[in-house]
């Protein structure tokens, strides 16, 4: 199932917050060999974890961590303005409807459709909380997961090429991009509105709202 949680609410789920992070380590620092900063308790965290943001997370049926992904809105910190300034051309991409999304991270034994299933938890942070794009900078090797998906971005602006192309880039919603994710998941859409509306209420939530000081 897909939680939504704020930073100050993983201490409501140890169990999940500890295997997000184990799994953040993972797959950055030991498959992918980034220069990530992993602690003594084998924890990938970074300063941007410490501003509050909200993950969406894939629930194992055990209770441990399958897969998340963290958003922050660009009013504020982001990585895409203070480490990716160049794949844009120095242009900072700054809006209350902008929410940038990084860690995309999937647990070793996720299943087929966790990645799916994430991105349509996003489709349902942009419908309930105003939301109308997400930024985010990826690798060559999410490329085909997206395409798979069905959840390809528009690309701003890219450096390098083959695997070590990283690229910048900007997602929408539309119920036909809905579908296909929906589709690739293997989930109802009404069953993911019904994961969200457990986090959220049913009623929409305003912008400024769904921004948690840290």
């Amino acid at each position: 199932m897909i939680r939504y949680l704020y930073g100050d609410q993983l201490a409501t789920q140890p169990l999940l917050a500890d295997s997000m992070f184990r799994d953040r380590a993972d797959q950055f620092h030991t498959r992918l060999g980034w220069e990530v900063t992993v602690d003594a308790q084998g924890f990938e965290r970074d300063q941007y974890d410490a501003l509050n943001p909200l993950y969406v997370l894939w629930q194992k049926p055990c209770g441990r961590h399958g897969g998340s992904m963290r958003f922050l809105p660009t009013t504020g910190r982001t990585m895409v303005n203070e480490h990716f300034l160049h794949l844009t051309e120095g242009v900072r991409i700054a809006s209350p409807l902008i929410w940038e999304c990084t860690r995309f991270c999937l647990a070793r034994d996720a299943g087929p459709g966790v990645a799916a299933a994430l991105m349509l938890a996003g489709g349902e942070v942009m419908r309930g909380l105003g939301v109308e794009h997400f930024v985010g900078v990826f690798d060559a090797r999410m490329v085909r997961i997206y395409g798979r998906i069905g959840a390809s971005p528009e690309v701003l602006g890219h450096q390098g090429e083959g695997r070590g192309r990283i690229s910048v880039g900007l997602w929408g919603y539309s119920p036909e991009a809905q579908a296909r994710v929906a589709a690739s998941a293997g989930i109802e859409p009404a069953q993911s509105r019904r994961w969200f509306e457990a986090a959220f209420g049913a009623a929409p939530v305003a912008p400024a709202a769904a921004v948690r000081a840290a």
